[in-house]
């Protein structure tokens, strides 16, 4: 029949009315054969007639409201069949259309205004354009305004606008928004009395909202009314209907939230009984059988730990495993199928002491499932807790390596960098496993800063694409672990791009005692590498917290002792020493440390202190020697008048005290003004070992390649330094801060600046912690040079640390405290 339908168009008489109205008739009906039947040609087809019908009238013909309203209506029905974007964006072009001939007072205006919000607010669902659900909103307000009360369809409107409400609170946690969806529901479910067919998913949708105000607020009488609801809405569903395991699980839900705060055992004796009735529900096959799974393992495990009935914990371990195998890699949920088998896993293991069911977690464990035994061991005091953080470190490793362009996995990532490496040094240190704690440190900070790179790396390398890049990553990320395996198969290549062993790491001692100061929630430490010896442990009697509210006190807390270490040490007064601080203690100037009371010394009086980030850092620069010492050339750039930003009058003094220095022993280059631009700098890095830079700088934090220094036409961009061919880069000196930038509340995010030139391949980099004067930086900078050239009269980037120590305790007299500690040195 409908290909009767479609044939028929080509009989019309020609007049051109008619066969208007024949396209129209035969598009209705091919539309109304597919929503019996659901052939893809038939909805097809009444689209190409719709819009063949369209062509026949001009833009402002009165007649285009109706096949503008249908086509939009059934490219909708397309998109929901197909999900192609391009039939969901014409859909809404064509409701916005067709919302023009029904100007405010047409008494079908209501019509286009709600179709236009129910597109809208499915476009959200795929893109998530918070502006759509904006519009959403205000088209279904618009609509509900023209469906008073007494209108047949003022329940729907009531419905869309409480769902959209609903769906903004939880992407932006207004509560004003929870709180008018739940009076929309309650007015929704006015107008379903007893017996009306829309009554139990009335009551199910209030019964949802005002559990979520319950869980953002916790007032009990939201949550008992959720339930009742719930209640309500299961009794009003026959067996077998589509929505009965949803409200069972609904119920099940609100159920435990209640017994959790009130702690009745029949709230949750009952939810397990409703979880296990929506499993019933939901056989092999169902889409949410895996949630239904995991919810009722949940149950029973949180009744296990009620009760202790270890038939409840076996049970939940059996139902944990059924939705792991039912998540798959890739799954989204998949990483907390395995951290809640992994927890209830070590539960038992607790219980029983069972040695298999360590072996069992640790099969099922990912980054996520690592870090919670880690931390729960840790807890605990349990023996297992070292293994647990080598796994999590291990795991870490694997996701940096696999890690896509994702924002969501950067944001994974980094929240397992920001504390497994340090949690791990403190654990190693509580067993008095100093050596492991180095090692185990540094694979964290190195995977940190691996992580840092690859995310660079895969942001540029797909930031041109709107496709999916996973294939890509996982075939290359598969061939890259082939060839990984082969190499280290080699003689002499067995720990090929694994960390180094602490007798590696050792090494970066070799000139001075380095200082690691970590930071962590169970303990804070010290360890002090030494040349030759065993690493030296130095507890701190101080909260992480602490050292960020009480900085001073702080600096006195944690140096003193490492101070009085070292001294015991045998480490000389006068020694180079370096600083490799972790977490809240970055914050901290460690090097400016001291009472500053008169016949008391502080850290500056006793050693010459520097930076690393990392002991491998530090060994590879000096492991980076120049090949050809007798050619020194160097390159001062300055800008005080850049694209954006203050400008600043003392550049163009501060490279003349640095020429005047330098001119007669190395080959000098000055870039200033206008020949300060992004590309005059890079050509100018590629020819030159030692830069001065006089400028702003605008560090980034979370993204630190994206850190930059205001040029005159624009930003130069860490990355692209990194990028560009430099000849064995010796030494950089920022004075790129002469205004305060970024957030006062970070006062190392100057820092960044210098760690991220170290990275991109510098020896030695001279950086500021926050703003420094004008005036004062010109007699730092002057000065400064004069003590790096050595008595050969030639640079030595290796004497940059102490010639700074000599520079700021000549300046001491002369310049404010909190300016002669604003400079750092960090690298050899």
């Amino acid at each position: 029949m409908a290909d009767n339908h479609r044939a028929a168009p080509q009989n019309c008489p020609p007049d051109e009315n008619f066969h208007f109205v024949c396209l129209c008739n035969f598009a209705a009906i091919l539309y109304e054969t597919f929503d019996q039947q659901g052939v893809p040609s038939d909805l097809d087809g009444a689209i190409t007639l719709y819009r063949a019908a369209l062509d026949l009238l001009p833009p402002n013909h009165s007649d285009r409201f109706m096949p503008l309203y249908n086509l939009a209506i059934s490219l909708n029905r397309r998109f929901e069949q197909r999900s192609v974007p391009s039939d969901l964006d014409k859909a809404i072009e064509l409701h916005r259309d067709a919302l023009l001939f029904c100007p405010p007072g047409h008494s079908k205006r209501y019509k286009p205004l709600n179709n236009i919000a129910n597109s809208l607010r499915d476009r959200f669902r795929q893109r998530g354009v918070l502006s759509d659900l904006d519009e959403a909103i205000d088209s279904d307000r618009a609509a509900l305004l023209l469906r008073p009360l007494g209108h047949i369809d003022r329940f729907t409107s009531l419905n869309n606008l409480a769902l959209c409400l609903g769906t903004r609170f939880r992407q932006q946690g207004v509560p004003s928004d929870l709180d008018e969806a739940i009076e929309l529901n309650k007015s929704a479910l006015s107008l379903c009395p007893p017996g009306h067919p829309d009554r139990s998913m009335s009551l199910d949708n209030l019964a949802q909202s005002l559990s979520e105000r319950f869980r953002q607020h916790g007032i009990p009488s939201d949550l008992d009314k959720s339930i009742e609801f719930h209640q309500a809405a299961l009794l009003l569903l026959p067996d077998g209907h589509s929505r009965q395991s949803s409200s069972l699980n609904n119920l099940a839900l609100g159920l435990q939230d209640r017994f959790k705060q009130q702690g009745v055992p029949s709230d949750l004796d009952e939810a397990i009984k409703h979880n296990r009735a929506a499993l019933l529900l939901r056989p092999h096959g169902h889409s949410d059988r895996p949630m239904s799974l995991n919810n009722l393992a949940s149950s029973l495990q949180v009744r296990f730990k009620q009760r202790g009935v270890l038939s409840d914990l076996d049970e939940a371990i059996e139902l944990h495993e059924a939705a792991l195998h039912l998540r798959p890699h890739g799954h989204s949920d998949r990483s907390m199928s395995l951290c809640n088998l992994a927890s209830s896993l070590l539960e038992r293991l607790g219980q029983r002491g069972v040695p298999s069911d360590l072996d069992e977690a640790f099969r099922h464990t990912d980054l996520g499932a690592a870090k919670l035994w880690a931390t729960s061991a840790d807890i605990f005091n349990h023996d297992s807790a070292l293994l647990a953080y080598k796994t999590a470190l291990k795991f870490l490793d694997q996701r940096v390596a696999l890690l896509s362009s994702s924002s969501c996995h950067f944001d994974v990532i980094r929240e397992a960098v920001s504390s497994l490496a340090t949690d791990a040094f403190s654990c190693s240190v509580r067993h008095g496993a100093l050596t492991t704690a180095v090692e185990l440190g540094e694979t964290g900070v190195a995977l940190a800063e691996e992580f840092k790179r690859l995310s660079f790396r895969l942001r540029n390398a797909f930031d041109q694409s709107t496709e999916n890049q996973s294939p890509e990553i996982r075939q290359l990320t598969t061939q890259w672990d082939d060839v990984v395996s082969r190499i280290r198969k080699l003689s002499d290549f067995s720990r090929f791009l694994l960390p180094p062993l602490f007798s590696d790491l050792q090494k970066a001692a070799e000139a001075g005692p380095v200082v690691i100061v970590n930071a962590s929630w169970y303990s804070c430490d010290a360890l002090i590498i030494l040349s030759g010896q065993d690493p030296v442990h130095v507890p701190l009697d101080i909260a992480p917290i602490e050292a960020c509210r009480h900085p001073p006190q702080a600096l006195e807390y944690i140096v003193h002792p490492i101070v009085k270490a070292l001294e015991e040490s045998e480490v000389r007064p006068g020694s180079r020493i370096w600083w490799c601080p972790t977490a809240e203690f970055t914050l901290l100037p460690l090097h400016a440390a001291g009472p500053y009371e008169k016949h008391r010394d502080n850290l500056s009086d006793i050693y010459i202190s520097s930076y690393t980030p990392t002991l491998a850092t530090l060994i590879r620069a000096r492991q980076r020697v120049s090949q050809d010492v007798s050619l020194q050339h160097f390159v001062a750039i300055g800008q005080g008048n850049p694209d954006s930003g203050k400008k600043l009058s003392c550049i163009a003094p501060e490279l003349e005290d640095v020429a005047q220095r330098l001119v007669p022993i190395v080959s000098f280059t000055s870039l200033e003004d206008s020949d300060a631009t992004v590309q005059g700098a890079l050509d100018a890095l590629n020819h030159n070992q030692w830069l001065h830079l006089a400028c702003h700088g605008t560090p980034n934090r979370t993204q630190p390649f994206e850190s930059s220094f205001a040029m005159r036409d624009g930003p130069l961009m860490i990355k692209d330094i990194i990028r560009s061919d430099w000849q064995n880069p010796e030494f950089a000196f920022l004075s790129a801060c002469h205004t305060a930038v970024g957030d006062e509340k970070s006062p190392d995010e100057l820092i960044h600046l210098a760690a991220a030139m170290q990275f991109s391949g510098f020896r030695s980099v001279i950086g500021s912690m926050w703003s420094v004067d004008d005036e004062v930086a010109r007699q730092v900078v002057s000065t400064f040079y004069r003590h790096l050239v050595d008595g050969l009269g030639r640079l030595d980037c290796t004497r940059a640390a102490v010639a700074l120590h000599k520079t700021m305790k000549s300046l001491r007299k002369k310049i404010p405290l909190e300016q002669q500690i604003v400079f750092v040195h960090t690298g050899v």
